[in-house]
């Protein structure tokens, strides 16, 4: 029997310890992990499956939902919720704890540290006798292009108005 293969010859699937559980690799999560490598900003499950089916790319709609969700248990995906509500995954530059600053408009995330916030929630946990605290802040406006397009049609508005009048 080859080695790496089962006792009829098929390959086996490697394991990966995450959080003391075991994750088969398999190809539909080597191609989500991929191609979360290639974005940048937060994306929903339902349009990391739209481009893993250009890509052509064979996974199912509940197999991204469970991969997803299996990588943000393991702390490999930050996973927020979107103005819709809807759960967006990205896989972060930064390791450590950190905040998102989000564009409603584009979707455009930028990392941020907040060591003010930090310690507003250390102080108000402890005022309250809160051990064990945990806590997630995402601050939503529109970035530095989304607002400049957003002025510019302000001003066509403003200017086809003059003239309408």
């Amino acid at each position: 029997m080859p080695h790496g293969a089962s006792a009829e010859g098929r390959p086996l699937t490697p394991l990966v310890a995450a959080g003391g559980k075991e994750q088969r690799v398999t190809k539909q999560r080597l191609a989500v992990s991929a191609a979360l490598d290639e974005l940048h900003d937060f994306v929903s499950t339902q349009e990391l499956y739209r481009i893993l089916q250009n890509q052509g790319v064979s996974v199912s709609l509940a197999t991204a939902y469970r991969i997803l969700q299996s990588l943000a248990d393991e702390g490999l995906v930050d996973v927020l919720r979107n103005g819709d509500g809807e759960a967006v995954y990205r896989r972060c530059a930064v390791t450590e704890h950190h905040h998102h600053l989000l564009c409603r408009s584009c979707g455009k995330a930028v990392e941020v540290e907040a060591p003010a916030v930090e310690t507003w929630a250390a102080k108000t946990a402890q005022e309250h006798g809160f051990t064990e605290m945990a806590h997630t802040v995402e601050i939503y406006g529109l970035c530095p292009a989304c607002s400049a397009r957003k002025a510019d049609t302000r001003q066509s508005d403003q200017q086809a108005d003059k003239k309408a009048e």
